[in-house]
């Protein structure tokens, strides 16, 4: 098999691409120009709206992705326009609200790329040396929006660099790096090489993969069927074919419409539970800034957790296995199941934390009013049994029960209780792990 072209010159026979910008929603989406529910891509009489999507997600998710009657979190908008090669076949806005930031969303935006395809991802990934970035003119994210959303900038908690790119890639029949040479081979290996430029946005030059690494790197590839792949790295997905395309109604139709719809819904629900994970971890490093309002602080993300965990939390979308796939692979990919484990584990630490600097708070309580009540009860119980009733007698017992607390307070035990109270001596500060 010959070498084939170098994929920074290869135009594909069918290249989309999808960008996911982070958003802030300035106002509801309504009107004549939004209309609720993902962008209904056709093909032949199929049309994936949200009830034709919903099939292939868990209820959960749907929601999620979808949103309800009730509740709309999903919106698109028909758009046309060309700039650079690429073409603006529509944009979607999805709600990403999260407790700190009610007025997140993603903004995707739906591209058919005329020419070379991995010279695009780099310009949009501001590779260096690369080409002007294509989003720019009449592909201006925020001349898109309009007055609906804004694009967030690029310094707070949820920020992506750059977009986060979907692209997928059919080949010709001279594109022989991406060619399985019958169904029944494996794909060469230039074929993987090919799907991690396109998921890196990044030519061998930009980013040279280790030779010990280089076999473990590239086998991440998510094998969807014998006639293409997936690869999800942080910054990209890509979705390769592995023979020619013939064009017009061939699988690859059939093919493309899924990337552009079920398996970029997987993906945008990686990035929701990504943000949520963000904002947990922040909330998590914030909890001691005000020692006295610690078991508040815990309660409240207790609640955040188990309401993440009810919504967002979801490692199985559906029964159909390439979008889980690529869920777990974008999971994997930024630590999520790891860095959730460690939130749920330290939240338990600092509930425990709080609970017993409860038990030590009762415990002082109770220690103080035992000091307080022994020598008074101790005082009135002589003088009933005495049959004393001189207000000046009860005066001097009173006198001498609260001498002899002052003194009980000044006492190792009287110490304890007293700074069992405040809630221990190390109250405030995180404790060493």
């Amino acid at each position: 098999m010959t070498a084939g072209p170098p994929l920074e010159t290869v135009t594909g026979v069918r290249q989309v691409l999808a960008v996911v910008l982070p958003v802030r929603l300035l106002r509801e989406p309504d009107g004549p120009e939004w209309a609720e529910g993902p962008f209904p891509f056709e093909l032949g009489e199929r049309r994936t709206d949200a009830a034709t999507r919903t099939t292939y997600f868990a209820p959960a998710s749907a929601r999620v992705l979808y949103g309800t009657r009730e509740r709309p979190c999903r919106w698109h908008r028909l758009a046309a326009a060309e700039h650079e090669g690429l073409r603006l076949d529509g944009l979607e806005l999805l709600r990403t609200a999260t407790v700190r930031g009610p007025a997140c969303a993603l903004a995707v935006l739906h591209f058919t790329v005329t020419r070379p395809l991995l010279p695009v991802l780099r310009a949009i990934g501001h590779r260096n040396p690369a080409d002007p970035d294509p989003l720019t003119g009449p592909l201006d994210p925020g001349r898109l929006l309009g007055e609906t959303a804004e694009v967030r900038d690029t310094t707070g908690t949820f920020a992506i660099a750059r977009p986060y790119t979907v692209a997928f890639l059919t080949p010709g029949p001279g594109h022989t790096p991406a060619l399985r040479p019958n169904p029944q081979t494996p794909v060469p290996p230039g074929a993987d090489r090919w799907l991690w430029q396109l998921a890196s946005r990044s030519v061998p030059a930009d980013y040279p993969l280790a030779p010990e690494t280089a076999a473990e790197e590239l086998s991440r590839a998510v094998r969807i069927s014998a006639d293409w792949s997936a690869l999800v790295l942080r910054h990209g997905t890509a979705f390769l074919g592995h023979r020619p395309d013939s064009g017009g109604g061939d699988f690859y139709a059939f093919a493309a419409l899924h990337a552009r719809t079920v398996y970029l819904d997987a993906l945008l629900l990686g990035s929701l539970q990504r943000d949520h994970i963000d904002e947990l971890t922040d909330e998590l490093s914030a909890v001691f800034d005000d020692g006295s309002r610690l078991a508040a602080r815990v309660a409240a993300l207790e609640r955040n957790i188990a309401r993440f965990r009810s919504t967002y939390w979801r490692q199985h979308l559906t029964a159909h296995g390439p979008a889980n796939s690529l869920l777990l692979a974008f999971q994997n990919q930024h630590r999520l199941p790891e860095r959730f484990t460690e939130i749920l584990a330290e939240a338990a630490d600092y509930s425990r934390l709080v609970q017993t600097q409860e038990s030590q708070q009762i415990s002082g309580a109770l220690g103080v009013l035992t000091i307080l009540g022994l020598p008074l009860g101790t005082a009135l119980g002589i003088l009933q049994v005495l049959g004393d009733d001189s207000p000046a007698h009860l005066l001097a017992a009173l006198g001498l029960s609260v001498v002899v607390t002052a003194a009980a307070l000044t006492t190792r035990y009287g110490r304890l209780v007293l700074s069992s109270l405040r809630g221990g001596p190390g109250s405030g500060r995180r404790p060493r792990r």
